[in-house]
């Protein structure tokens, strides 16, 4: 399975959204360099107020431009970095990927799949009625959540739009995803 880094998002301060970049720098155990959820342990508020010293599982976030195209359908203005992510991807089916995928980006970095973003409630702050539009319920009335994956990084390097990424399916047997 492969596809392609369509853009780089990252932002020194806590905002929502996450400004376009020509590049991002990976780096080993920490995160994007440069980006307010960079660190070896856990940087998203509510998660620091719950337990200051839990990892980092959340050190990069991936989105699918697929979603964008989505939400473009249903009439939202959606943009790469709009929803906070890091990485956004083409032509590779993240929400489909195993805990524990490798994920080979651009000639160094690699980063592993922890889970799934949990979409809150300021995605809806952005702009009301993207929160329900990237929730959604399968055949067996189960929440999809379609805001993304997370990651850490493995392997630390420069990723750039037209970057490659391979992904290196875990062992057998796959563990699902699940939000972190």
């Amino acid at each position: 399975m492969s596809g392609t880094v369509t853009a780089v998002s990252r932002n020194a301060t806590y905002s929502f959204t996450k400004p376009n970049h020509e590049s991002i720098r990976l780096l080993a155990g920490l995160g994007v360099e440069g980006d307010a959820h960079m660190g070896e342990t856990v940087k998203h508020r509510s998660r620091v107020a719950r337990d200051p010293n839990q990892p980092n599982l959340r050190q990069v976030h991936l989105i699918h431009s697929e979603l964008h195209a989505e939400l473009a359908e249903a009439g939202f203005t959606v943009r790469a970095g709009d929803l906070g992510e890091n990485i956004t991807t083409s032509g590779i089916d993240l929400l489909g990927l195993p805990t524990g995928t490798l994920l080979h980006i651009g000639e160094t970095a690699v980063v592993r799949v922890t889970g799934l973003r949990n979409p809150c409630a300021q995605i809806d702050l952005f702009q009301k009625g993207v929160l329900p539009a990237v929730l959604g319920r399968d055949e067996n009335g189960q929440v999809v959540r379609k805001a993304g994956i997370m990651s850490v990084v493995l392997t630390e390097g420069e990723v750039r739009p037209g970057d490659q990424i391979r992904a290196e399916m875990p062992a057998q047997p796959h563990e699902p995803l699940r939000p972190v």
